[in-house]
C-alpha cells in the first residue's frame, strides 16, 4: 500500500550560474515543478519548494577569466537574472537562493567533515598536470591539446568537441595550459573520493526492487549505471573557486561542484526555515521529490542519495521524475552557441504571456522522449487553443450573461438530460486530471484541463441560447448558469498550470476563496453574483510576430556558421620587403594593469632587451592582468608611438582572434631571449 506522507519537500535542479534561463530548462524542470507545488497547495497540503543557483565549478571561474572579472562578478550577474525571471514567470518558489552564500558553505563543509570523520571516504594520491609558471593544477577544462582519435588540435582535457569523445587529460597529445600556453608537467595530488561501490548493494535494492514506478528513463538509466559497476569518485579537486575542503592539509583544495551543489537543497531550506527544517529533511513522514533534467539522473538518484546514506541521517527522495530534452526548431539547445529561447528576452518581448509559454511548454513536455519547439507550434497552440477554445468559451459566457442578466448569475432551473451529461462530464474532471498530477504526467493533466473549456465550448454551440432568447428566457437563464459554473471551475482547475489566467478568470466571476476539492461542483456561483465586465483572456499572435523570431533564430544560425566555417578575408598582397620592414620581436612582461577609465585596455612595460617599453593593448576582456606577468609576447616594436588614455604607446602586442571572438595572445612556443627577432 503506498505510504501517505505528512509534507512534501519539492526541490529543483540548481541551474548553473554562467548564463541565463532557457526554455529548455523550464519544460525540463520548473514549470513541472511548479505545476506539482502549485497543485499541492491547491489541496491544502504542507509543502515548500525549495530552489538555488550552482555558482561554483570550472566553467564559471573560465568565463570569469576570459571577462577580465571575478568569479563572484559572473555569479552576482546571473544569479539575479535568474531568480528575477522565474520571478516574473510566476515559478512560486518558496525560497530561491544560492551555492555562494555563507549559509551553504557551512552547510556543505560540515557535511564533509561530518562524513570524512565517520571514515566514509578514502584519500587517494594521483597524477595530474600542473602549470609550474601558474603555480596550480590545471581543472580539465584548462588543458588543451591534439585528440588522439580525430587530431583536433584544441581538444580539452575533458573532450574533444570536435568528434564528441570522452578524454582523460592525460590522453592528449601536446598538452598545453590554457592559463599561460606552457606545457604542464605530471605532479602528485591527493584527494578524497566517496566509493560508490560500496554503497552499490544498497542502491541496488533501492532502486531496482523498491521503485520500480518510477519513470523508464529514469529507471532505466540508473539500472545501466549500476549493471556497469559503480567507482569512487572525487570530493575534491585542486581550485580557488568553491567551499574549502575542512581538512588540515587540504589548502587550495574545493569540494567538487557536483558533491557540494546538491548540498544546496539543505543548505536553501536551512535559510528558509532555521529553527525547523530537519523536519523536511529527517522526518520519515516528509515527502522528498526531485525536479530535474535527464542529465542529472545520475547525480540525484545514485550520487546524491549515496551521499545522504553514508551520513545516516537524511530521508532518501520518494521520486526523481526527471524530464528528457526539449530541442529548438529541431536542433539542440546550445546555450554556447546561442542556441535558445531566453527567459528574460521572452518575458521583455511578451509581455504578459507568460501563460501562454507555460501552455506551451506543459502541452509540449519532453517526458518520455526528446520534444521539439518551434515558433510556429507556439503561434498555433495560443491561436487554436488558448484563443478559440477557453478563451473563447469564457468570453461568450461573460458577455451573453451581461447582454441578457446585466451581468448577474441566473437562477439554474429544471435540467434537461444534456445538462445532467454536461454537468457529470466536467464533474469527472477532477478526478482525470488529478490522477495525472499525482503520475507526474503534466501533459496528460493539462489535456484534461483543457478538455473542460472544451465540454463548454461544445455546450454552448448546441444548446445556442443567443436563438433561445427570443422564445425562453428561462432555459438561457439555465444554460447560462451551467456555462458559468464551468467558468468558474476552469478558474480553479487551471491554477497549477496558468496562474496569471487562473486568478484572472477567478476575478471575473468573484470567485475570492477556492480550494482543490472544490473543483467539479456545479454551485460555485449563486444566483446574483455580479461579474465583472468581459474581456479577453487571450489574444491572437499574429505571423509576423513570429517570423521575427524565427528570423532571430536564423540571423543567430548564420553568425555561427559564418564564426565556424568562414576564414577572415585574405588581404591585399604585400612585398617582402615591405612585410621585412616590420620589426617583430619577443618581450617578456614585467607589470600589467588596467588602464583607468578604459575597460578594454591594458599597459605593459615589456622587457624587449633594448632597455624597455610601454604598450598599450586592448586585451583586458580576455585577460587578468596579473595572469600576464612573466609571459612571453610577440609585439611590433617600430611602430610610431601613439597616445591613448594618456599613456604613450610604443608598439602592438600581436594576438589572434578566435571563431568566438576571443583574443588569443601571440607567444612563442619555448621561452627565448627578450629582444629576439621574428622573421
Amino acid at each position: 500500500m503506498e505510504k501517505k506522507f505528512k509534507r512534501t519537500l519539492v526541490t529543483t535542479a540548481l541551474p548553473y550560474a554562467n548564463g541565463p534561463v532557457h526554455i529548455g530548462h523550464l519544460a525540463g524542470v520548473y514549470v513541472p515543478a511548479d505545476i506539482y507545488t502549485r497543485y499541492l497547495r491547491l489541496k491544502g497540503e504542507e509543502v515548500v519548494m525549495i530552489g538555488g543557483s550552482d555558482e561554483h565549478g570550472v566553467p564559471i571561474t573560465i568565463k570569469a577569466k576570459a571577462e577580465g572579472i571575478t568569479p563572484q562578478d559572473v555569479v552576482d550577474r546571473y544569479h539575479s537574472i535568474i531568480k528575477k525571471s522565474f520571478e516574473d514567470f510566476g515559478i512560486s518558489f518558496d525560497v530561491y537562493s544560492r551555492t555562494s552564500s555563507d549559509i551553504h558553505k557551512k552547510t556543505a563543509s560540515d557535511f564533509f567533515r561530518k562524513l570524512y570523520d565517520k571514515g566514509e571516504f578514502i584519500e587517494k594520491t594521483s597524477e595530474q598536470y600542473y602549470d609550474e609558471q601558474a603555480n596550480q593544477f590545471l581543472a580539465d577544462r584548462y588543458i588543451t591539446g591534439t585528440c588522439p582519435h580525430c587530431k583536433n588540435e584544441r581538444a580539452y582535457g575533458d573532450q574533444c568537441e570536435a568528434c564528441g569523445t570522452s578524454l582523460n587529460a592525460t590522453d592528449l597529445i601536446n598538452p598545453k595550459s590554457a592559463i599561460t600556453g606552457n606545457t604542464p608537467v605530471l605532479k602528485e595530488t591527493k584527494h578524497w573520493y566517496l566509493p560508490l561501490d560500496k554503497h552499490e548493494p544498497f542502491l541496488r535494492e533501492w532502486i531496482l526492487e523498491n521503485h520500480k514506478e518510477w519513470k523508464s528513463n529514469v529507471y532505466g538509466q540508473c539500472k545501466s549505471w549500476l549493471d556497469m559497476g559503480l567507482q569512487p569518485r572525487a570530493v575534491s579537486r585542486d581550485l580557488d573557486w568553491g567551499v574549502p575542503v575542512p581538512v588540515d592539509g587540504a589548502e587550495g583544495k574545493v569540494l567538487y561542484v557536483w558533491f557540494d551543489a546538491p548540498i544546496g537543497y539543505i543548505s536553501n531550506t536551512i535559510e528558509l526555515f532555521p529553527d525547523s527544517w530537519e523536519k523536511w529533511w529527517k522526518d520519515e513522514d516528509t515527502k522528498l521529490v526531485h525536479f530535474i533534467g535527464k542529465d542529472n539522473i545520475v547525480f540525484h538518484c545514485i550520487v546524491f542519495p549515496a551521499m545522504l546514506k553514508a551520513d545516516g541521517s537524511y530521508i532518501l527522495p520518494e521520486n526523481v521524475p526527471a524530464n528528457e530534452f526539449l530541442n529548438l526548431e529541431g536542433d539542440k539547445i546550445s546555450t554556447s552557441r546561442n542556441w535558445a529561447v531566453w527567459l528574460h528576452e521572452y518575458l521583455e518581448e511578451f509581455p504578459g504571456k507568460q501563460d501562454v509559454l507555460r501552455y506551451v511548454l506543459t502541452a509540449n513536455a519532453p517526458e518520455t522522449k526528446d520534444n521539439d519547439f518551434t515558433w510556429k507550434d507556439f503561434q498555433a497552440r495560443n491561436n487554436n487553443e488558448l484563443v478559440a477554445i477557453l478563451g473563447n468559451f469564457v468570453n461568450r459566457a461573460m458577455v451573453l450573461t451581461h447582454k441578457y442578466f446585466e451581468g448577474k448569475v441566473p437562477a439554474c432551473g429544471i435540467l434537461t438530460e444534456y445538462d445532467e451529461q454536461t454537468l457529470s462530464d466536467f464533474a469527472n474532471v477532477k478526478a482525470e486530471v488529478e490522477h495525472y498530477l499525482e503520475q507526474y504526467r503534466f501533459r496528460d493533466a493539462l489535456k484534461e484541463a483543457m478538455n473542460l473549456a472544451r465540454i463548454g465550448n461544445k455546450y454552448l454551440a448546441d444548446t445556442e441560447p443567443w436563438k433561445l432568447a427570443k422564445t425562453d428566457m428561462e432555459r438561457v437563464k439555465t444554460i447560462m448558469n451551467i456555462s458559468l459554473q464551468i467558468v468558474a471551475n476552469l478558474g480553479i482547475a487551471f491554477e497549477p498550470f496558468l496562474p496569471f489566467s487562473a486568478k484572472t478568470l477567478r476575478e471575473f466571476v468573484g470567485l475570492n476563496q477556492f480550494n482543490w476539492e472544490e473543483l467539479g461542483r456545479t454551485d460555485l456561483l449563486k444566483e446574483g453574483d455580479y461579474l465583472s465586465e468581459p474581456s479577453l483572456l487571450f489574444e491572437k499572435i499574429e505571423d509576423v510576430t513570429v517570423e521575427a523570431q524565427i528570423q532571430k533564430l536564423l540571423d543567430t544560425k548564420k553568425a555561427n556558421e559564418l564564426k565556424a566555417y568562414t576564414p577572415a578575408a585574405v588581404k591585399e598582397d604585400t612585398s617582402f620587403d615591405d612585410f621585412m620592414k616590420m620589426d617583430i620581436r619577443v618581450g617578456t612582461v614585467l607589470e600589467c594593469a588596467k588602464v583607468p577609465k578604459a575597460d578594454k585596455l591594458l599597459q605593459f612595460k615589456i622587457d624587449d632587451g633594448m632597455g624597455g617599453r610601454t604598450i598599450v593593448s586592448g586585451i583586458a576582456k580576455f585577460y587578468n592582468p596579473e595572469d600576464l606577468v612573466g609571459k612571453q609576447v610577440c609585439f611590433i616594436a617600430n611602430f610610431p608611438p601613439r597616445k591613448l588614455k594618456g599613456i604613450e604607446s610604443q608598439g602592438m602586442i600581436l594576438s589572434a582572434e578566435d571563431a568566438d571572438g576571443r583574443l588569443v595572445l601571440i607567444t612563442p612556443s619555448d621561452l627565448v631571449k627578450s629582444g629576439c627577432q621574428v622573421g
